[in-house]
């Protein structure tokens, strides 16, 4: 089986996340610069099996795109373009980073490390991620 990818984009740094080759479980693999984003997907991709990539659309509460939404529209029809084979998939993101925050405190990891934006986005990316999966009853 083909592993699953999450995105949570931004506009400076990209959270990423996937699944086990069994799509049971879902981790933050690593958090990257946006710049940097299309080579890093085509180096895993080679490495690995992709057969889905879930990207977070930045909404706001009331439903409407958040600021930054033209950017992620843009990203996901690059990567349509560049990898038709691999499904790629809108979901909602809201929450996504409270949420985030939210388990890094609770899981006492010292301040330092809290203030650390990009373990924010990976954990972000997991939990758009499973969030997916759980809706779509994996």
């Amino acid at each position: 089986m083909a592993r699953i990818m999450g995105i949570d984009y931004g506009t400076k740094k990209t959270g990423i996340a996937v699944t086990d080759t069994l799509q049971i479980i879902c981790t933050g693999l690593n958090t990257i610069h946006t710049s940097d984003l299309f080579s890093f997907i085509k180096t895993y991709v080679e490495q690995e099996e992709v057969e889905k990539i879930v990207v977070g659309m930045p909404l706001h509460k009331d439903g409407n795109p958040a600021q930054i939404a033209y950017l992620v529209v843009g990203f996901i029809r690059k990567i349509r373009k560049l990898y038709p084979a691999i499904e790629v998939v809108e979901w909602d993101e809201r929450g996504t980073s409270k949420a985030a925050r939210d388990i890094i405190l609770q899981s006492g990891t010292k301040k330092s490390k809290r203030r650390d934006k990009s373990l924010v986005d990976k954990i972000a990316a997991a939990l758009i991620l499973q969030d997916y999966m759980e809706q779509n009853h994996w």
